[in-house]
């Protein structure tokens, strides 16, 4: 398998899944604006997302994966079924009482990540209303991820990268048809959660099907393969969820701010979302499943040229990104959401919140190449003990930061947090002998230092006055924003092309 050739094909359907978020999220800002409706949605269905992770997406494929390839590569067919089944149903079990908790409980669970919310009635007891209806999603998108799991460990990468574009086709459908009918119109979002979440499960298990890995329902708690995962994923849980702890963290301090504070700190967000989507979660599918069978395989050479590999791609791509979401901020959020209720007030505000996150994106990117270096090892417990630095870390930066930055205070304390994350991890890898950089990292760092130069004066020159664009017609926005992504990417490959790099030179087959 050739994992570039993988990744690029993870990291295509990602950014049509991105392309189409951002359609999304500029009917929503388009259609809802920033007020007290969309700070009721966006914390109702932050809620659904963070257990999502805690039961699944991080927490699950991270415990879960590497034992699973175990038993792929050594036990056969039958048993790698067998622990599939019983897996299965075991969290199915966990996750309908988590759901049925969180629609009995909403009103607790608002008053816990929103308190700010209390003081007004109406926003509270919508923010309510609406959690109890995006709740079950728990049950559905976490069956998503396990699924998703299994295909990766398969090398079915498309299949699960494909499922978030349904999520925002039903957003998207739900905003332009459902929303006149509903009352409030915020509910349609809610419902389109909801209706996403079944259709994600859907899609997958023909798929799971085919390689014969369709779960059964079959309960056996005396299976060891399923109390490795439990004990596996407990320590997990925690570990790789920090940033999403972080991030409800950060809406109980936003929502003590001026009203937007919740919503600014949402967009700027999705646009990190964005390269953090495409690259991050694109390379940490890929890296995963192959890291866990070099070390099944005891081939700690390979083990270390991954993890290498993996962290050179991340600066390449990561670098620039960071670059320009800091310099054209304006004009990117100025072009997808300045229409009809988010006004140029509500860009400038997510404007000072993206600058913060972009100064972090260079650490939230590689804590994904450099956490399953541990993960693959079935080592979660370090991995923890850095989270839990790392959150104790951010949470004093909140507090430093928050008063003369306010939301923006927020943005900034979660970058510079994931930079202290990937950080430690970095020098834990470095020092327990898992891994050893290759020879020309100088080198390397140089010359993307001399492309970033290079796009960076391009930005400055070819952005202009941040005014401009505020005031200018959204297809003068349109061109004028495509044409200066083009002339910035063009002229940092040419550079990087100019001191030799090759596409060639990334080309990696996996194990």
């Amino acid at each position: 398998m050739n994992l570039l050739r993988a990744l690029g094909t993870i990291s295509s359907l990602t950014l049509v899944s991105r392309i189409l978020a951002f359609v999304r999220d500029v009917l929503i800002a388009r259609i809802f604006g920033a007020g007290m409706a969309t700070d009721a949605f966006f914390v109702a269905f932050k809620l659904p997302n963070l257990l999502r992770r805690l039961f699944a997406e991080g927490a699950f494929s991270q415990a879960f994966v590497p034992i699973f390839g175990e038993y792929k590569n050594r036990r056969g067919q039958e048993e790698t079924k067998l622990l599939v089944d019983h897996v299965v149903t075991l969290l199915a079990i966990i996750l309908f009482f988590v759901t049925l908790i969180g629609i009995i409980a909403a009103p607790i669970l608002v008053y816990i990540s929103a308190p700010g919310f209390v003081k007004e009635p109406e926003k509270f007891a919508l923010t309510v209303q609406l959690l109890r209806i995006t709740s079950p999603y728990i049950f559905f998108i976490s069956l998503v991820a396990v699924a998703a799991a299994i295909l990766n460990t398969y090398n079915k990468f498309w299949v699960p990268a494909f499922a978030p574009i349904l999520l925002n086709l039903c957003f998207i459908s739900a905003a332009l048809w459902l929303a006149p009918y509903c009352n409030p119109p915020i509910m349609a979002l809610a419902w389109a959660v909801f209706v996403a979440g079944f259709v994600q499960l859907a899609f997958q298990i023909p798929f799971l099907k085919k390689i014969g890995m369709l779960p059964t329902i079959r309960l056996n708690l005396k299976d060891a393969g399923v109390w490795r995962v439990i004990k596996q994923m407990g320590p997990a849980v925690f570990g790789v969820s920090i940033s999403q702890i972080s991030l409800i963290i950060n809406t109980i301090f936003a929502s003590f701010l001026v009203a937007g504070s919740v919503s600014w700190l949402y967009y700027a967000d999705r646009l990190m979302e964005f390269p953090s989507g495409v690259l991050g979660a694109a390379i940490s599918t890929i890296l995963l499943p192959s890291l866990s069978k070099h070390h099944a395989n005891k081939s700690p050479e390979e083990y270390s040229k991954l993890l290498d590999w993996g962290l050179r791609l991340t600066f390449m791509l990561t670098l620039p990104a960071a670059l320009a979401l800091g310099m054209i901020a304006v004009p990117l959020l100025a072009t997808f959401f300045q229409h009809g209720a988010f006004a140029a007030h509500d860009v400038l505000m997510t404007r000072n919140a993206l600058v913060g996150y972009s100064v972090g994106l260079i650490g939230i990117i590689s804590v994904k190449v450099l956490a399953p270096g541990f993960y693959a090892r079935q080592d979660i417990r370090t991995p923890v003990k850095i989270g839990i630095i790392t959150l104790l870390a951010t949470q004093i930066m909140n507090l430093l930061f928050i008063g003369w930055l306010q939301h923006a205070g927020l943005a900034l304390s979660i970058g510079l947090g994931s930079c202290l994350n990937s950080g430690i991890l970095f020098y834990l890898l470095r020092k327990r002998g898992i891994y050893q950089p290759e020879p020309g990292w100088g080198i390397f760092l140089a010359k993307l230092c001399a492309a970033m130069l290079g796009l960076g004066l391009i930005l400055w020159f070819g952005m202009g006055n941040e005014q401009s664009w505020l005031t200018s017609s959204g297809w003068v926005r349109i061109w004028r924003l495509t044409a200066l992504v083009i002339a910035g990417g063009v002229v940092y490959f040419a550079v990087l092309g100019l001191l030799g790099f090759r596409l060639k030179d990334f080309s990696k087959r996996g194990a």
